[in-house]
C-alpha cells in the first residue's frame, strides 16, 4: 500500500496538481478577463452583505469565515517555514503568484457551487463539487468518488494532523500531555460540530477575524520594529525567486527549488481548485443574490490566506536573526523567529496561534465532510457516525505520528482536486456566462440578481426555485 500511495502522490503532486492547478488558474484568469484584479473591490462589497439570511443558509461573511477556518491552519505557520527552508525567500514570491491566479479558480468553483446548490431534507442549502459534477455534467460516479475522497482527507485524516499539531505545540510550550490535549480538543470540537453547520458558522465568524487579526498585528509590529530592513527583504524575495541572489541556510536548490516549494505550499495552504471551500460557499445566501457574489467572496479568502497570513509568517521569519536549516524548520523555525522578536512570549504566541488555527481548521474541515456525506445520501444517523469518527480521529491524531496516514490523505486530496479541476474546466462556459451577467448588471448600475429563466441555454441541472 505504501508503494501504491507513494506512486499516486508522485503523479498527483509531482505533475497533475503542480502544473494542473497553475494552468487552470491561468486559464480562468485569462478567460474571465483578469476578474480577480479588475474587480477586487467587488470582493469586499460582496462579503459585507446585509447579514439578513433565510434559515436555509448562512451569511456571506460566515461562509468566508468558515472557509478561512479551514484554509488558515498549520500550513500558514509550519508550511511557510518549510517552504523557506527548502526553497529560500524566493519560495514566497511563487506563493504569491499561485495565490493570485488561484483566486480566479476559487471564484469559478464557488460560483458553480452556488449555481447548482439544492435544499436537503431539512430545507438547508447544500452544494459543492459533487453537486455540480452530478447535476452539471451528469457524472454521478465521479461525484461519489469525489465525496468519498473529501470525507477521507478533510473529514478524517487532516483533522488528525491538525490535532497532532495542537498537541505537539501545547506539550512543548506548557508541558501538558498529548492525551489530555487530544481529549480537550475533541470535547471542544464536539460542542461545535454537534450544532451542525449553522453553529460552525457562528463560531468561525467569532474566532477567525480575531485569530487572523492578532497574527497580522504581530507581523505589523515586527515590520515597524525592523522598518529599515523591509525593502531589502522584499527585494531579496524577488531576486531569490529568479536565482539572482545566493541561496543561504538550508536551501537545497536554486530557482526550481524556490518555485516548486512556493507553489506546493501555496496550493496546500489556500486550497484554490481543491474543491473544499465550495462546499461551504454553496450554503451561503449570497448578497447580491447571484452565484458570482459568492465566487468573489471565496476569491477574497485565497487573498487573505496567502497574500496576508502566509506573508506575515514569512516576514517575521526573514526579519529575525535565525537561519533556516534541516534542524530548524517548520513550527520550530517560526517559534525561534518570534522568540527573537518578542522574547519568551514568542514561543507561547506561536503555540496559541497553532491551537486556534488548527482548531478552526478541524471544525471547518468537518463542515465540508458533512456536505459530502449528505450528497452520498446519509441522513441524521450517518451524520452522527461521521461526527463521532471525527472526534475519534482528533484524539488519535493527538497521540500518533501521522506521516503514513497523511500520505494517504495527500493521495485522496490529489484525487478530489484532479476530479474538481476537470469538472470546472468542462463547466467553464457556464462560469463565463454567469460572470458576464453579473458584471453587465453592475456596469448598468443595477444590483445584480440571477434569474434562471432568463438563461434557458445554460445549466439544466439548476434548482429553479432557488434562482427564479
Amino acid at each position: 500500500m505504501d508503494a501504491i500511495i507513494d506512486f499516486l502522490n508522485n503523479i498527483f503532486w509531482g505533475y497533475v496538481l503542480i502544473y494542473g492547478l497553475l494552468a487552470v488558474g491561468i486559464y480562468f484568469t485569462i478567460r474571465l478577463g483578469f476578474v480577480q484584479f479588475l474587480h477586487f473591490r467587488e470582493m469586499w462589497r460582496c462579503v459585507k452583505g446585509s447579514g439578513e439570511v433565510d434559515r436555509a443558509g448562512i451569511s456571506p461573511f460566515q461562509a468566508l469565515a468558515v472557509s478561512l477556518a479551514s484554509r488558515v491552519g498549520t500550513g500558514n505557520i509550519a508550511g511557510v517555514a518549510v517552504a523557506l527552508t527548502l526553497g529560500g525567500p524566493g519560495a514566497i514570491f511563487w506563493m504569491w503568484m499561485v495565490a493570485l491566479v488561484g483566486m480566479a479558480t476559487a471564484y469559478s468553483e464557488s460560483l458553480l457551487a452556488q449555481l447548482y446548490k439544492v435544499r436537503d431534507g431539512q430545507g438547508m442549502y447544500r452544494g459543492g463539487p459533487a453537486y455540480y459534477i452530478a447535476r452539471g455534467l451528469g457524472q454521478n460516479w465521479m461525484a461519489a468518488l469525489f465525496s468519498v475522497a473529501l470525507i477521507v482527507s478533510f473529514g478524517l485524516v487532516f483533522n488528525a494532523v491538525q490535532a497532532n499539531s495542537i498537541a505537539q505545540a501545547v506539550e512543548g510550550s506548557f508541558g501538558i500531555s498529548t492525551l489530555a490535549v487530544g481529549i480537550f480538543v475533541a470535547a471542544l470540537s464536539g460542542l461545535i460540530i454537534f450544532g451542525g453547520i449553522p453553529q460552525i458558522a457562528r463560531t468561525a465568524q467569532l474566532i477567525v477575524p480575531i485569530m487572523a487579526g492578532l497574527y497580522l498585528l504581530a507581523a505589523v509590529i515586527v515590520l515597524l520594529m525592523n522598518i529599515g530592513a523591509v525593502p531589502g527583504i522584499l527585494t531579496g524575495i524577488v531576486k531569490s525567486a529568479f536565482g539572482l541572489q545566493e541561496a543561504v541556510g538550508g536551501v537545497t536548490g536554486g530557482v526550481m527549488a524556490a518555485m516548486m516549494n512556493g507553489i506546493k505550499r501555496g496550493l496546500f495552504s489556500n486550497e484554490a481548485g481543491m474543491g473544499s471551500a465550495p462546499n461551504i460557499a454553496a450554503v451561503a445566501v449570497p448578497d447580491p443574490h447571484h452565484p458570482s457574489s459568492q465566487g468573489f467572496v471565496q476569491a477574497l479568502g485565497v487573498f487573505i490566506d496567502t497574500i496576508l497570513v502566509c506573508t506575515a509568517t514569512a516576514v517575521m521569519i526573514l526579519l529575525a536573526d535565525v537561519m533556516p536549516s534541516s534542524e530548524l524548520t517548520g513550527v520550530n523555525l517560526t517559534q525561534a523567529a518570534l522568540a527573537d522578536h518578542f522574547g519568551g512570549f514568542g514561543h507561547i504566541f506561536v503555540a496559541i496561534a497553532i491551537f486556534f488555527f488548527a482548531f478552526t481548521s478541524i471544525i471547518g474541515n468537518y463542515s465540508y465532510a458533512e456536505n459530502a456525506l449528505v450528497f452520498l445520501g446519509a441522513g441524521k444517523s450517518g451524520i452522527m457516525v461521521l461526527r463521532i469518527a471525527v472526534l475519534g480521529m482528533v484524539v488519535w491524531g493527538a497521540l500518533q505520528a501521522v506521516s503514513t496516514v497523511f500520505n494517504f490523505a495527500d493521495a485522496s486530496m490529489g484525487l478530489m482536486a484532479t476530479i474538481n479541476l476537470i469538472a470546472i474546466v468542462l463547466l467553464s462556459g457556464t462560469v463565463v456566462h454567469v460572470t458576464r451577467d453579473y458584471l453587465r448588471q453592475r456596469k448598468a448600475g443595477q444590483e445584480p440578481e440571477f434569474h434562471i429563466e432568463k438563461h434557458p441555454g445554460i445549466a439544466p441541472g439548476v434548482t429553479r426555485d432557488i434562482w427564479n
